[in-house]
Order: structure tokens, then sequence, then C-alpha cells
């Protein structure tokens, strides 16, 4: 069974089974029909909640030629404020921030002085130019609790992978419509690079991508992220929640990794470098989230703490990797100790933050599945002259190389560390691969259930990048229930694994367990989907182990502030 990128891992995966807030219109000048929309026409955002301290975003459009990527247009001074109500009676900050054509009209404030799990609303007002005297949408936003609160539970909605082309984001207005969210944290694929019609899902390219290339410069990337921040849910959204985000691939290309990407042909897209560093300035102006890092290097990887409740540690598994083994003769590669996913800079940190964290909970923000998924796991210990004899991985075949499992290593300097350390209630919130798994952790998965765990992972499906039976244009919840079966009987750690549906999770950290809720669209080509419950698992404080819950947590038994 070859390893294989994701998109044709969906394949090789079937081949198996045989406050109400006005987002829209507010803040953005009347056009004549066809006209290019000014003023604030892409909404607000917020990210990165601390105790004292929160990520405001807008961009403001001060002329009708000055549109996303044109790298042309006067500077604009926004006056930014923050009040405690929707009506900005009472104003705690304000100040002013200048929008240019060098930051493609991208204003991201971060706002200090708040105080800790306090909720605030905050709007932008141009100050000059054609647009002066344009008001933003106004956003709504929460600081995260003091480092020292005492807390009982905290709730995030969790999503990934939402592909413009595939559908309609209806997943995001499902989320905007809970009242017992503290955050948005999105596992990556915010964006997608295809050009138009390369990545759709059953239907095609249900609406087109602008650029209708596949975007490679610092001007595409800038125009497809505008066009993301058009869609009336995910607008609806990032005005009513702060989003905690890190990237995956199609940030920048698919399947990237330190010295270049399998999307990406530097005989005809250019140098691997400047194609890499245009993506990641047109993220970091274009997403609510917090530069970190050194003068020469920043940094995506971060960290945040909720009290003594839980600390969330966001990877950045895409900027450090090495290229992916190949599958046959290079197999033997994942398990080469001088390979990383993470680099080792940011496994330091990670491995260190986890070990010493202070929290009950220790959440992992994971773009890729780290928990093993070979054929078959195999024992190490009693195998091993097998395996080098015949030149495969000492652990099993991998399923995919582009996750964990490609990087063996990695994955068992981190795992002997936690287990060293005698850590426990560590779980890992991944996306990437569309689909939703529930799975626990072992040391060793041949051995599994006897050996011992070091955490568990949920894995959250695609907003709308398309599926098993997408792929395979079957009806869905056909050809993939067999192949679900195979995974769990030959990786048995593997709890619960679904690959048709699209959706997103919500997940609740509380002292006596943690709980992950999957709810499923009902076709992301329908921009009205509707949403259903679909499976939720549970890890009890200590146990290390997931095991399923019938009911769904109850929106009304939880407020942020409460």
């Amino acid at each position: 069974m070859p390893s294989v990128s994701r998109r044709t891992l969906l394949k090789s995966s079937a081949a198996l089974a045989g406050v109400g807030i006005t987002v829209v219109a507010a803040g953005t000048a009347a056009a004549a029909p066809g006209a290019p929309a000014v003023g604030f026409a892409h909404g607000i955002a917020s990210g990165d909640p601390l105790p004292d301290r929160v990520i405001i975003w807008t961009r403001v459009t001060p002329s009708p030629d000055a549109q996303p990527g044109s790298g042309v247009g006067a500077s604009i001074s926004l006056e930014w404020q923050v009040a405690t109500d929707p009506g900005f009676a009472t104003i705690v900050r304000s100040g002013t921030v200048t929008a240019n054509a060098d930051t493609d009209h991208t204003a991201k404030v971060d706002v200090t002085g708040l105080k800790p799990a306090t909720s605030y609303h905050y709007r932008f007002t141009a100050r000059g130019g054609a647009v002066a005297g344009q008001v933003s949408p106004v956003g709504r936003t929460r600081t995260a609790p003091a480092n020292d609160a005492d807390l009982a539970r905290l709730r995030f909605g969790v999503v990934s992978c939402s592909n413009w082309e595939a559908g309609y984001f209806s997943v995001y207005r499902h989320l905007a419509q809970r009242e017992d969210l503290d955050a948005i944290l999105h596992l990556g694929d915010y964006i997608y690079e295809y050009g138009r019609g390369e990545y759709g899902g059953r239907n095609g390219a249900v609406r087109p991508h602008d650029p209708a290339h596949e975007i490679v410069s610092l001007a595409d990337y800038r125009i497809r992220h505008a066009q993301y921040k058009t869609d009336p849910d995910l607008m609806d959204l990032h005005a009513r929640l702060p989003f905690i985000a890190t990237w995956d691939d199609h940030e920048s290309a698919d399947n990237s990794f330190d010295g270049g990407a399998e999307n990406h042909n530097p005989a005809t897209e250019g140098d691997w470098a400047t194609r890499k560093a245009s993506s990641t300035r047109a993220y970091f102006e274009w997403m609510p989230v917090r530069v970190t890092g050194s003068s020469t290097e920043i940094t995506l990887y971060r960290r945040f703490q909720f009290g003594n409740l839980a600390e969330i540690s966001m990877l950045d598994l895409r900027t450090y990797r090495d290229e992916p083994a190949a599958s046959g003769a290079g197999w033997r590669q994942v398990d080469s100790p001088d390979r990383t996913i993470a680099g080792g800079a940011q496994m330091d940190w990670l491995t260190k933050g986890i070990v010493s964290s202070p929290a009950r909970w220790k959440i992992v923000g994971n773009p890729v599945m780290i928990a093993p998924c070979v054929f078959p796991p195999l024992d190490t210990k009693t195998t091993a002259a097998l395996t080098d004899m015949i030149g495969v991985p000492d652990a099993g075949i991998p399923y995919n190389t582009d996750q964990w499992d490609g990087y063996s290593a990695d994955r068992r300097r981190l795992f002997d560390a936690i287990t060293a350390a005698g850590v426990d209630n560590t779980v890992f919130l991944t996306g990437d691969i569309h689909t939703s798994w529930a799975c626990d952790l072992p040391i060793d998965a041949a051995n599994y259930p006897a050996g011992p765990t070091v955490g568990t992972e949920f894995v959250v499906p695609s907003v709308t990048s398309p599926n098993i039976d997408e792929k395979l244009g079957a009806p869905p919840r056909s050809v993939s229930v067999a192949a679900e079966e195979g995974f769990k009987a030959v990786n048995r750690h593997v709890r619960y694994v679904e690959l048709d549906s699209h959706g997103y999770g919500v997940f609740e950290i509380a002292t006596a367990g943690s709980q992950m809720d999957w709810f499923y669209i009902s076709d992301p080509a329908d921009p009205n989907a509707a949403v259903h419950h679909a499976a939720s698992y549970r890890v009890a404080d200590g146990a290390q182990r997931t095991f399923p819950v019938g009911a769904p947590l109850d929106p009304a038994a939880y407020r942020p502030g409460a």
C-alpha cells in the first residue's frame, strides 16, 4: 500500500473500502452595479486573546482602484475604539492606525490594557480620504482569563480545510449562532491556492476562485485572502468570536515543506523561498494573528494559557519540516532520527511546554494527524529483523507520510518526553485530512490496548474540501463505511473514524474531562445547509483514553464569563 499525498490519500482510502451583528453591508459605500466596493468591504476580525490584550483587524478600501493586491491607493488613518458595550457608550481603549498599500490596506492592532475574561466590542472609523467618516461593522471579542484563574470549563469551535470552490461556508454560520464558545480554533487550510476548477467537490467549482490562476505572487495571495474574507458566514463568525489560527499547507502550496512543495514547480512558478515569503506576508496581513519571533524570523507557533485549566500550543508543521518520505525504498526514511516535522527549536518549545505546564489540560493545535496509522502496526521488539530485511519502517507501513507517521523519530521523542515526565491530559486537536477521527495515542500501537498511552487526538472534518464519497462519486455512507471499519480493525487505537461528512467540532475542556462533539452539515453546495450532531467522544481527567458518549454538550449549560 503506497504512501501518498493527501489528495491521493483520499482516493486510496476509498480504494481500501472497495449578538445580532450586521457584517456585510455595514461600513461599505454604495456603488453602482458592477463597481468595486470601497470602505470596509472585508469586515473585521479579532484573534489571539490573552488576559490583557487581543488583536483586532480590518481592511479598508480607500478608492475603487485600491482593490486587494493592487499595490495602489492612498494611506488612510483609521481610528479604532474598544468598548464594553455595543453602543460604545463606555470606550476603554482607542487610538489610530494607518492602512496603506504596503500592508494591502489591512490594519491590525494589538490592543493592550484590557481586563481578563471580559467581552468587548470594537470598530474602526476612517478619518481621511474619500472614505472619511465611514465606520466598520462592530465586532465582539473576548480576552482570556487571568493565568491563575480557577476555571471549571471552556468551549471552542474547531474547524479546518475551507475551500471556497468546494462549497459555501455554512459551517461558519452554524458556529456563529452558538453563544457558548470562548473562541474559534482554526487548524489550517483557511484558504486554498488552486486555480479555478482544480480542486472542487462533488459539484465541481461551486463558486469560482479569484484570481483564476493558481496563486503564486504576493498580489495573488492577497487577492485570494480578500475573496475569502467576503464570505458572509465567515465575516459573521469573525465579527462574533476571536480566532486562534495556524496554517497548514494550502495557505502556501499543497504538501509544502522547508524547501518546496508538491504543488510548486520552480520551472514555471519561480523560486520557492519567494513564493513562501509572499504567502507568509499575505497571511500575517490578512489574519488576526499576533506577530511573534525575532527581527530575523517571524514565527507562527505560539501558546495560550486559559487559567489553571488549559494551555493551548498552536503548531506550525510546514515551515521547518523535511521533505516527506517517498514510498517504496524511501519508506525507511520515516524512522531516521535526522528527519523532523517540527524543526529543532519548535520541538524543544513544544516538549518543554507540555512537560512543564501548570495547567490541568495540555491542548495542542496540530495541523496534521499524530496518531499512528500503519498497515499493520508492528512490535519493534519482535519484528525488527523482518522489517530490516524487507526494508519497511520499524512500526509498519505508513498510510500517509505527510503526517507525523512520516517523521516517527520526532513523534517518538515527543511521546518519550511526555512519558518520562509523567504528564497526563495531553490532547491533540487536528485538521488537514477532511475527515473525522477519535484516537488514543499508544506508545506502541501493536500492543494497544494492553500497552500505555500518552494522550488522545480528535480530528475535525473539512468545512468544504472534498472527502472520500466525493472523490468516488459515490453516495455518502456507502463504500466509505468499509474503509472506516478496516482502519479500526487494523489500528485498534482508532476509536472513531468517519470519512464522508463535512462539518465542525465543538470541544469542551472541563476539570472532570474533555469532550469533542462532531456536527455535520447536509451539503456544502447548499448555502442554507442544515446541521446535525453526529458523534461525541470524551476523555476523563487522567485517563488518556477516549470513550463514546451519546449526547452532545448542552449549548445552554455554558456561557463564557457567566
